[in-house]
């Protein structure tokens, strides 16, 4: 593969990664605007997952 071609890939994937991102911040943007959850469930949960994912990245090394 040419370094064009990995270059290339590489700013699709962050093409895609940015929109992404702002899909999902419209998303819960709009579930606070309709007082569907807080902030603050939005943190919770947050923990909750990275600590599930550090706890399982822990079983794997």
């Amino acid at each position: 593969m040419k370094k064009t071609d990995v270059y290339s890939q590489l700013i699709k994937m962050k093409e895609t990664d940015y929109k992404n991102t702002l899909a999902i911040i419209s998303i819960i943007e709009n579930l606070i605007d309709k007082g569907i959850i807080t902030r603050s469930d939005i943190a919770t949960k947050s923990t909750e997952i990275e600590k599930e994912i550090n706890s399982e990245e822990s079983f794997t090394n």
